[in-house]
C-alpha cells in the first residue's frame, strides 16, 4: 500500500480503479496528490506549483508599482 510523502500515512487508494489524473487526499495530514503515474504509482502534490505560481505574480505586481 502506497504511503503519504508527507506524514508516512497509509494511503487508502484502490490500485485497479486509479487512473492518471485523479487525485487522492491523505486522511491523516490532508495533503492532497495528482496520479501522474500508475505503474509504478507516482503522485505529485497539489498546490505547491500554485503557490509558486501565485508568489511569482505577486513579486511582478511589486515591481510594476515601484
Amino acid at each position: 500500500m502506497p504511503t503519504c510523502p508527507e506524514c508516512e500515512n497509509n494511503l487508502d487508494i484502490e490500485m485497479d480503479e486509479v487512473e492518471e489524473g485523479d487525485v487522492v487526499a491523505c486522511e491523516e495530514c490532508g495533503t492532497e496528490y495528482e496520479v501522474v503515474g500508475v505503474e509504478p504509482l507516482e503522485l505529485t502534490p497539489i498546490g505547491d506549483e500554485l503557490d509558486e505560481d501565485d508568489d511569482e505574480l505577486l513579486d511582478e505586481e511589486e515591481e510594476e508599482e515601484e
